[in-house]
């Protein structure tokens, strides 16, 4: 399957003063299979070399005591036979296994530098944070983090403009060329596209599961690989968290995202979790699933918002769950509900505010919502080329009832009302609405600050 990071790897392979890469990214959203299939077999053939750390005991052993680029390369070169020069590529996988390579990598940067290296693996950044207290405790020093000596990239599960470009190019390319148009979709056409985010609500942005629907055509083959992967997460959590106290309460917090965003408050409640509980209780377990990209957290702005985006205080937010897949899953509605005609009266509006949310922060945004008096409130503010834009997310065709009052406090470039609607654009309001498949597409011009309307 095709992934847009790849176009992210080429740009950093052809760039001259390019540095040892880390890609980042939660179990099984396919760093691996991004790095060696479908970059190192394209653009390094025969020229690449994989250590996968958990298997390879020499190899990982070797590189424990050692951070020293010089006998690394020479040691892989011999037990290889392949020697290892700039023609070849180095990828080193699930270092989360070998913290002492990622130490390694600031003499890969400062002495080898035109030896394209590339480490990857899931639950680094917890392994490295449990090495610096271990280290610091320990043996009275830090551990050595390459700051400033590599360069980095976080992959996430396939957003749905992938999800859509691997289940029906076609269908893309002509959502793509609407978009860059700004030009609605036929009517029939739009309704296709409006099937394929219920299809991805439902199959969620998993390679692994993405595979199995489009392969076989199966969403509830997808689902059962769904239902493992869940399973997979919770168990992740006994193996890289130190107590049993953070472990249950890592559990029970990640087991009710779902119900914290569909109680009337969509902020986060630590009591509805766990009785007599404080947000502080949970700050070691939110923490956690932030570094494993499990979860996003999206904090409360109010009334008057100023740039650049700040939260009003730490303890009003709300979490959303990393793949939207996992997230249908977790609410247990039955999978039918989401092909079914009778889904816009099943499925409530925190599924495509996840939805909306996963796809803001795939393209690297930080997420804030908006309150302001009388349970007024938007769902997204995003600020973009020193711009505010407020997004509300409706799963119908909802009015943008909170809009006036954040209005009255508030200058914006333009509103924009995600939902099932058509595109268009009503200059005199500043308010574009727009269908739920250009999600990914705006996201992205955001990001780049190329947002025209």
């Amino acid at each position: 399957m095709r992934r847009l990071a790849l176009q992210e790897l080429i740009a950093w392979n052809k760039n001259e003063r390019r540095k040892p890469l880390i890609v980042w990214g939660a179990r099984q959203v396919g760093k691996t299979y991004l790095v060696q299939k479908l970059f190192a077999e394209e653009y390094y053939i025969d020229r690449y070399i994989y250590i996968d750390f958990k298997i390879e005991d020499e190899v990982r052993e070797f590189c424990t005591n050692t951070a020293n680029a010089e006998k690394i390369i020479e040691y892989i070169s011999l037990l290889k036979g392949k020697q290892i020069d700039e023609t070849v590529l180095l990828i080193f996988d699930e270092v989360q296994e070998c913290p002492n390579i990622i130490s390694a990598l600031k003499y890969f940067c400062q002495d080898f530098r035109k030896i394209p290296v590339i480490a990857t693996g899931s639950m680094v950044r917890i392994k490295l944070q449990r090495e610096v207290n271990k280290r610091g405790s320990q043996e009275n020093r830090k551990f050595l983090f390459p700051v400033g000596k590599i360069d980095e990239l976080t992959i996430y599960p396939m957003t749905f403009d992938e999800f859509l470009m691997n289940n029906n190019e076609v269908l893309y390319n002509a959502v793509k060329t609407a978009y860059e148009n700004k030009t609605p979709l036929a009517t029939q056409i739009h309704e296709l596209a409006l099937e394929e985010v219920y299809k991805y609500l439902l199959v969620g942005g998993m390679p692994e599961a993405v595979g199995a629907y489009i392969v076989r055509d199966d969403l509830f083959e997808s689902r059962k690989i769904l239902t493992a992967l869940y399973n997979n997460y919770l168990a992740d959590m006994e193996l890289y968290q130190a107590s049993r106290e953070s472990v249950l309460r890592s559990r029970n917090l990640f087991k009710n995202i779902y119900a914290e965003l569909n109680k009337e408050s969509k902020n986060f409640s630590p009591g509805f979790i766990e009785k007599n509980s404080k947000t502080r209780d949970f700050a070691t377990s939110i923490e956690w699933l932030k570094l494993t990209h499990i979860v996003s957290q999206s904090f409360q702005v109010k009334t008057k918002v100023t740039m650049p985006l700040i939260p009003d205080n730490k303890s009003s937010f709300r979490l959303f769950l990393g793949d939207i897949g996992m997230f249908s899953y977790q609410s247990g509605i039955n999978a039918a509900s989401f092909i079914s005609n009778e889904r816009d009266n099943t499925l409530s509006g925190i599924f495509f505010e996840n939805f909306v949310a996963n796809e803001l922060v795939a393209k690297g945004h930080d997420l804030y919502y908006w309150r302001g008096k009388a349970s007024s409130e938007i769902e997204f503010i995003i600020e973009s080329n020193n711009k505010l834009y407020p997004i509300d997310v409706k799963k119908g065709k909802g009015k943008l009832n909170s809009l006036q009052k954040f209005a009255e406090h508030n200058k914006y470039e333009c509103a924009i009302k995600i939902s099932k609607n058509n595109y268009g654009y009503d200059a005199k309001q500043k308010l574009l609405t727009t269908p739920f498949y250009f999600v990914s597409f705006i996201a992205k011009d955001f990001a780049d600050g190329t947002m025209i309307v």
